[in-house]
C-alpha cells in the first residue's frame, strides 16, 4: 500500500442519516458551499525525531538527496528518527531510486524501536506481503501501537481491522473510538466513518443526524466525495439541519466533478428537475450519459432521454464529450 494509505471501508457502514457538534453558543455550519481542503502536509513528530533535526530540515526544504545522505550514517548507527526518514525516501524514490524493499527494512528497524509512523508503515507492509513476509497478527500488534500512540491513519486502519476481525455490532464498538479519535484530528475518511455512526445510532452511540451531518460537512470540505454525495442528499431533504437546495446541488456538482458515477447521475436528475438550478435538459442528458458511460443505468434517465430531440441529443452528447 502506499505511504499514508487508509484501507478500504470494509464492511460499509450502515447508510443513513448525518449531523455534528459545535462549541457551546456557536450554530453549527450545516451549508456553507463548498471549499475543498487538502490534507495537511508532513509532521516532522512523523519521524519520532526533532523538528530541528538537520536530514529532516533538508527533507522538509525538498533537498532529498543530502537528507538521504545526512540521515543514513545515523540509521546505520541506530537513529530511530534517521531510520523512518530513510525509508520514507526510499519508498517514494525522492531523490534516490526507489527501492521498497530496503524501505521496508528500515521501517521495521525503527518500529522496532517504538516509532508511530514507522510501526503504521510497516504493518501496511505485512498486510500486503509483497516486499515482507505476511502476517497479520504482527500487523495488528504494530497498527494498534501506532494508534494508540496517536497516529490517526493507524487509528482508522485498525478501526477497520477491528471490524473485519469481528463484524457485527460487537467489532463496530470496538472499532468506534478509533474512528472517533482519527476524526477528531481531521481524517476524512474517519469523519465519514463517524457520520454513519451516528446516522445509524450503532457502535454504542445514539442516533444524532445534526452531529452526523456536521460530520459530512466537515468530511465534503475535505473533498471527499462520498460525503459530498450523501452531504447533496441530505440537504434535499432537510436530514439533521436546513433543508438548502442551492448548497446540495453545489455539493453534487462538485462531488460529480471529482468522477464520483452516482453523483453523476443524481446531478443530471437535478438538472431534470430543477433542484438548486434552473432545469437544463442538455446537462441533464450529458451528466446521465457520462454516468451510463461509466457503467450505471437508470431506467428514469434512460425514459429522460427518450423525450430528447435529436438536436437536443446531439447537444447532450456533445456536453457529455467535454466532461472529464
Amino acid at each position: 500500500m502506499p505511504l499514508d494509505a487508509v484501507m478500504p471501508m470494509v464492511p460499509p457502514l450502515p447508510q443513513g442519516t448525518p449531523a455534528s457538534e459545535t462549541a457551546p453558543g456557536q450554530a453549527p455550519d450545516l451549508g456553507a458551499n463548498p471549499t475543498a481542503k487538502p490534507r495537511d502536509g508532513i509532521d516532522p513528530n512523523r519521524f519520532g525525531g526533532k523538528p530541528s533535526d538537520e536530514a529532516y530540515g533538508a527533507f522538509q526544504r525538498g533537498l532529498y538527496k543530502t537528507a538521504y545522505n545526512l540521515a543514513v550514517p545515523r540509521a546505520e548507527a541506530g537513529d530511530a528518527a534517521a531510520q523512518t526518514l530513510v525509508a520514507e525516501i526510499l519508498s517514494r524514490g525522492l531523490g534516490v531510486a526507489r527501492n521498497d524493499g530496503a524501505a521496508a527494512r528500515w521501517y521495521e528497524a525503527a518500529a522496532e524501536q517504538g516509532v508511530p509512523e514507522a510501526q503504521f508503515q510497516y504493518a501496511l507492509l505485512l498486510l500486503d506481503g509483497k516486499y515482507v513476509n505476511r502476517d497479520d497478527k504482527a500487523a495488528s500488534a504494530l497498527m494498534q501501537a501506532a494508534a494508540e500512540a496517536g497516529n490517526r491513519l493507524a487509528q482508522f486502519n485498525y478501526a477497520q481491522m477491528l471490524i473485519q476481525r469481528e463484524p457485527g455490532s460487537k467489532g463496530l464498538e470496538k472499532a468506534v473510538p478509533y474512528f472517533e479519535r482519527a476524526a477528531a484530528t481531521g481524517l476524512a475518511d474517519a469523519q465519514y466513518a463517524m457520520s454513519q455512526v451516528y446516522a445509524n445510532g450503532v457502535g454504542g452511540r445514539l442516533r444524532d443526524d445534526r452531529r452526523a451531518r456536521l460530520l459530512l460537512v466537515q468530511a465534503a470540505r475535505q473533498n471527499y466525495d462520498t460525503a459530498q454525495f450523501d452531504l447533496a442528499l441530505w440537504m434535499v431533504g432537510g436530514r439533521g439541519g436546513e433543508r438548502d437546495l442551492k448548497s446540495a446541488f453545489g455539493w453534487m456538482k462538485l462531488a460529480a466533478e471529482g468522477g464520483n458515477v452516482a453523483a453523476q447521475n443524481r446531478l443530471a436528475k437535478f438538472y431534470m428537475g430543477g433542484i438548486g438550478v434552473d432545469p437544463d435538459p442538455i446537462l441533464a442528458g450529458a451528466w446521465y450519459i457520462n454516468a451510463r458511460r461509466a457503467g450505471l443505468t437508470d431506467p428514469e434517465m434512460d425514459d429522460f432521454l427518450r423525450g430528447l430531440t435529436d438536436v437536443e441529443m446531439k447537444q447532450a452528447l456533445e456536453r457529455g464529450n467535454r466532461i472529464r
